[in-house]
């Protein structure tokens, strides 16, 4: 079986509630404990690519980081992606990585889409 992870925050319901879905269907992912870990600007560059959507559909606007960086209006993938790599609670969570496709859960009941 292919390795899976889930970009996981204990502190979030969302991204609990994630992992809970995950572990009740068996599927043993590694927990990446992201905002504990040094994200490099390529390693979030590809989950956005894995996610298949703009990088700005990842952030998260109720931040007090969005709202002081400034990122309302801003399109450039490059600058979004370097604002999570430097303030990673930007990053909206649960992101589960399968392979080379990934999926938010949002709702959480979506990651399981990638074991369909």
């Amino acid at each position: 079986m292919e390795k899976v992870q889930i970009w996981h925050n204990a502190r979030c319901g969302k991204s609990r509630q994630a992992l809970a879905l995950l572990e009740e269907n068996n599927i043993d992912a590694e927990v990446i404990k992201y905002l504990d870990k040094d994200i490099t600007f390529d390693e979030m560059q590809e989950i956005v690519k894995k996610l298949g959507f703009h990088a700005k559909e990842l952030l998260r606007d109720g931040e007090d980081d969005y709202k002081k960086l400034g990122l309302k209006g801003v399109e450039d993938e490059a600058v979004i992606i370097q604002a999570m790599v430097d303030y990673p609670k930007l990053i909206q969570r649960a992101i589960v990585i399968k392979g080379d496709k990934a999926m938010l859960g949002r709702p959480p009941e979506k990651v399981l889409e990638l074991f369909n």
